[in-house]
């Protein structure tokens, strides 16, 4: 197999469909390949059935190279069409359903909703079908029969050899999909998205006309268990405290009602003491998310009118976020993004983060695209094989200002002594790549107040709270122009950066069609 697809990339070199360097770069090397696997894990949404959903390991295999460069060709172009019928995540649909609702004065008392759900979403149609109706969709919107100076023409014959090689063993035996492509794969979603055009993963939500009032809230599946928390890999807490404040936004985007908010808030406590987290830990996650647009008293508030407007801060928040995440999605598309990844253990951050920028300055000073003029770095905390990894993201700069080496350390210190309130004003996206999509980390803080505990030392707690509340309105003059401050981790690393806030809900495939291999 990887003998006759090198044999196809060499006659589309031969005719000239692909240049020399692009050519050596789709080669497989059969050295480095990787058979994948088949394995399945349980569906549960079924009213009194399971299910078992296929699944394949996709990153070693022989078309993962291909099945790359055709997505980094095409899903910017396939997101900039489709962009008025997708949604990026939860909080954007609530978002696009709230403005329907209250800006553009389009929900009547007549109007109905529905749901509609692909259950063989990666696996709708035969290979041939797809790539004609993948090429159909480029001729309709491309201005000429080039994307990026490929021509459509080539992506298709690219995309024969991904579809017609995919193959994978289960039970010793190798099989080949006759249908669609591996769900494990980021192009996968792409050709599923142009082929039904249009993405609207259902998202567990519950949404109502009242009269031409809408309603919504979450929508739990009874058949699935309540309070668990998700599967987690490599450090429990850390995933969890960022899966916590993912739910919260979720919340209060999802929830119209200040009632069905408190209801999931105290969900989402219970769900985490009961499966042994404590009360400390719970507290100051919570305290958190509500301080960062400053309004404790909400947590407390039965407030309809208060709770509007905490929620539309929240609507606007996401909003600029996207917009931040546009603008750095153009940077990895020009190939202008670098991730380098350093072992937390090795060393003091800041020692690392000196010795990087002088070796970085010696012997890229005088380069014309990599000179420290030119990128801009931040230290971001990454999560990966059972290790926390500090890593540092560079961007070439908006405009040509000094390097800016921000750390981890300094950051702490500053949120530890303050709280930097959002706003509506766009900062530039050069001030903001160490804090792209990111509230700043929760941090436990031992002299928390939690009600019922610590009473003897009320007035203790009072006189700190106040010096903390001094020593913010004075940092807070020279931060003013500060968006906010975020700890960074591996969860940006993904392509959509606000998977690493949202819990994503995505089609569910049926059992793959398959022919055995003789």
């Amino acid at each position: 197999m990887v003998e006759s697809m090198n044999l196809l990339l060499e006659s589309l070199k031969n005719h000239e469909s692909l240049n020399v360097d692009l050519y050596n770069g789709l080669l497989v090397d059969a050295s480095k390949v990787k058979l994948p696997y088949l394995y399945f894990l349980a569906d549960v949404s079924k009213e009194n059935e399971i299910s078992l959903v296929p699944y394949t390991t996709s990153k070693h295999s022989a078309t993962w190279t291909i099945s790359k460069y055709l997505n980094e060709l095409l899903r910017p172009f396939v997101d900039k069409i489709l962009s008025t019928t997708t949604f990026r995540d939860e909080p954007d649909f609530m978002y696009q359903l709230y403005d329907h609702v209250f800006t553009k004065r389009e929900l009547q008392s007549t109007t109905l909703f529905c749901a509609i759900k692909i259950t063989n979403y990666y696996t709708l149609d035969m290979h041939k079908n797809m790539i004609d109706t993948i090429s159909y969709f480029l001729e309709e919107n491309l201005v000429t029969n080039k994307l990026e100076q490929v021509t459509i023409q080539n992506i298709k014959n690219l995309l024969h050899i991904f579809l017609y090689n995919n193959v994978f063993y289960y039970k010793d035996q190798i099989y080949t999909l006759t249908k669609g492509s591996p769900n494990t794969m980021p192009l996968s979603d792409t050709l599923s998205n142009i082929y039904v055009f249009i993405c609207v993963p259902f998202l567990n939500a519950f949404v109502q006309n009242q009269n031409g009032d809408l309603f919504s809230r979450i929508h739990r599946h009874p058949l699935i268990q309540g309070y668990s928390l998700p599967y987690e890999v490599g450090h429990a807490k850390l995933v969890h405290s960022d899966w916590l404040r993912s739910a919260l936004i979720r919340a209060v985007c999802y929830c119209s009602s200040v009632e069905d908010f408190n209801l999931e808030r105290i969900y989402l406590e219970l769900t985490f003491l009961t499966n042994g987290y404590s009360l400390r830990f719970v507290e100051t996650h919570v305290q958190h998310f509500f301080n960062f647009f400053h309004l404790h008293p909400m947590r407390y508030s039965r407030d309809q009118i208060m709770y509007n407007k905490f929620r539309h801060s929240w609507f606007n928040y996401i909003k600029m976020q996207h917009e931040l995440s546009d603008q750095l999605q153009q940077f990895v598309d020009k190939g202008q993004l670098i991730h380098l990844n350093y072992v937390y253990e090795y060393g003091a951050r800041h020692q690392f983060n000196e010795q990087f920028h002088r070796i970085w300055s010696e012997y890229f000073n005088q380069h014309p695209n990599l000179s420290i003029q030119k990128y801009e770095f931040s230290v971001k905390q990454e999560n990966n094989d059972q290790q926390q990894l500090p890593s540092v993201q560079s961007c070439s700069s908006l405009n040509d200002t000094p390097t800016k080496i921000s750390t981890l350390t300094e950051k702490e210190d500053i949120i530890h002594s303050q709280e930097v309130q959002a706003t509506d004003d766009m900062p530039p996206l050069t001030s903001l790549l160490n804090c792209f999509v990111r509230i700043e980390r929760c941090r436990v803080d031992k002299d928390i107040y939690i009600p019922g505990k610590n009473l003897e030392a009320n007035d203790s707690l009072q006189e700190q709270e106040a010096e903390k509340e001094q020593l913010k309105t004075t940092l807070s003059v020279e931060t003013k122009e500060t968006l906010s401050l975020y700890d960074a981790d591996l969860y940006l690393e993904d392509n959509n950066s606000m998977n690493n806030m949202m819990i994503l809900g995505s089609p569910l495939s049926q059992p793959l069609n398959f022919d055995t291999t003789e």
